[in-house]
């Protein structure tokens, strides 16, 4: 019995190879550009913090309104302000130097002597004084205000950003 296989003959198979071949040539050789890739996000830093302005100060800048023993002022620059101390005696207050975060001051009354400083953001000083004698302790005030105390001047000094400093004096 004759072998009668059947060989199907696809006639178009050297065309498609062909054709194949030239498709994945031009493929790899292509002389398009690629798509552009767009660069990556540059990194977001916040933003520097400005220096924010310090706290509208009651009284605004006027030293004559500590004479009575009862302020809250805004000082740009060393200034003396005279008021009455706890026993009645006359008392200097003097800020010696004012900067950004930075302010200096030295209260005389009566016999007594003492000297305040404060540098850094929020920073301050607050000064107790009494007929026998004073206090003075610094270091953080953000937002305190100073309270009346019996028979005694509290004065605060408190730092800020901007170049200000904001006094306050309190007396019973």
């Amino acid at each position: 019995m004759p072998n009668r296989s059947k060989r199907y003959v696809v006639k178009g198979w050297p065309l498609a190879l062909t054709t194949l071949t030239v498709l994945t040539l031009t493929a790899c050789n292509s002389s398009e550009e690629p798509a552009a890739v767009p660069p990556p996000p540059p990194h977001s830093h916040p933003a520097p913090e400005s220096p924010s302005p310090s706290p509208s100060a009651a009284d605004g800048d006027d030293v004559a309104a500590c004479t009575d023993g009862n302020c809250e002022i805004t000082v740009t620059k060393p200034v003396t302000i005279r008021l009455e101390g706890p026993d009645g005696s006359p008392t200097t207050l003097s800020v010696t130097e004012v900067g950004p975060n930075k302010i200096e001051y030295e209260v005389k009354s009566g016999n007594g002597r003492s000297k305040g400083g404060a540098s850094g953001k929020g920073q301050g000083c607050l000064t107790v004084l009494r007929a026998n004698g004073s206090g003075n302790s610094c270091g953080p005030l953000r937002g305190t205000r100073p309270a009346a105390q019996q028979d005694a001047v509290v004065i605060q000094a408190t730092t800020s950003v901007d170049g200000t400093a904001t006094l306050h004096v309190v007396s019973p």
